[in-house]
């Protein structure tokens, strides 16, 4: 495995997916593996369910075997590779059948030392009926690295999970990550990514409607300032009939940052009464900031719904005027509308403690970004 990993060359500007991301500055092997810092609790109590990857495979192996590598099989894909052969940190979450569990599951992982690699590996996987919350934190701490993540989640039938990783490594890192989810017959997912570090890389979400009745929801908000680059890759697989998904995501992006967003519904053979939707809506507070949306979609079934939207536009200057007029002064009439902006966002998410966790982290990154602007 490791040596394959280290013949798969990197893609190229040429290469699908990575028209807008240029690789051409990053040398991997520049960059040893080390497996920095994971922690899986707040109060120093394991979780329920939850153990390091390394202990798993040890206490459970039958398990880490069926499960590990299912969901992301090691590809042609160097990133991917790089995580199979090299990963030294991670965690599995294992709910089992019919049980719910009471908090939520925290995994937060840190970046090593000063120019390490961090491959990070996270298996979730909820069995028939049960349900859960998991966060993934993907940490602000460390300095100049790389971070290369895999994520793991299979959705049993009729179970439900709430997921949602949040990315603020630090803003010279580059970030690779591949998560991919897999739905059971009438299982439910509702994911919520937020990207708020990093200065480049590519971060892939993909779920897999694989049952009967399954539905996904994806909640995604990035904002970028300075020089940041964010990109962002998401499939939504209609395997099953009467499946549906409904992801949306938005930007804020300050400054000199830039963005992309390339999403894809793709609809099986058979998979009839799919319904799809997917937007990406992006707001530039800069005239030198930038963001590309490419929205796709490969439709194998004839009784499907299948809808997207894309847009990428400035502050509204009579909107900020109107605001002025009644008052308001500039910094805080632009903050009303990026806050309404991202509220249609947050509306999204269940109320309860993630929307309000939600509403926070996106404030405290605002606050870091408009201070420069």
């Amino acid at each position: 495995g490791a040596s394959l990993a280290r013949e798969l060359e990197l893609p190229d500007p040429k290469a699908k997916g990575w028209e807008f991301t240029d690789l051409t500055e990053l040398d991997l092997d520049a960059y040893p593996a080390e497996p920095g810092v994971a922690a899986f609790q707040d109060d120093g109590a394991q979780p329920e369910g939850v153990m390091s990857l390394g202990a798993a495979a040890a206490r459970s192996p039958d398990l880490v075997r069926v499960r590990l590598g299912s969901v992301v099989p090691a590809s042609g894909d160097p990133f991917v590779a790089r995580n199979e052969a090299d990963w030294r940190q991670g965690a599995l979450v294992h709910v089992p059948a019919g049980k719910a569990l009471d908090e939520p599951v925290r995994l937060s992982v840190e970046p090593g030392a000063e120019g390490t690699r961090l491959d990070w590996r996270a298996l979730i996987v909820l069995e028939e009926g049960a349900e859960a919350e998991v966060w993934e934190e993907y940490g602000s701490g460390g300095a100049d690295g790389l971070f290369n993540g895999v994520t793991e989640i299979v959705v049993g039938a009729g179970a439900n999970l709430r997921y949602v990783c949040k990315q603020e490594l630090p803003e010279t890192n580059w970030v690779f990550a591949t998560q991919r989810a897999e739905l059971g017959q009438e299982a439910s997912l509702e994911w919520v990514a937020l990207g708020f570090g990093s200065a480049r890389g590519k971060v892939r979400m993909e779920t897999k409607l694989a049952g009967r009745g399954s539905n996904a929801k994806v909640t995604g908000a990035y904002v970028g300032g300075g020089r940041q680059h964010l990109d962002y890759d998401t499939t939504q697989e209609h395997a099953a009939p009467n499946t549906t998904s409904d992801l949306a995501f938005r930007g804020v992006l300050g400054e000199r940052a830039t963005a992309v967003w390339r999403g894809m519904i793709r609809v099986d053979p058979g998979a009839q009464q799919t319904d799809a939707f997917q937007e990406s809506r992006n707001l530039l507070l800069s005239k030198r900031a930038h963001a590309d949306a490419i929205p796709g979609l490969e439709i194998e079934a004839n009784d499907v719904r299948c809808t997207h939207a894309a847009a990428v536009a400035q502050v509204d200057r009579e909107q900020l005027h109107y605001l002025r007029a009644h008052g308001l002064t500039e910094p805080a009439a632009k903050r009303l509308i990026i806050d309404g902006f991202l509220q249609a966002l947050v509306e999204r998410v269940s109320a309860g403690p993630l929307r309000e966790t939600l509403s926070d982290s996106l404030e405290r990154r605002l606050a870091q970004i408009l201070d420069t602007a």
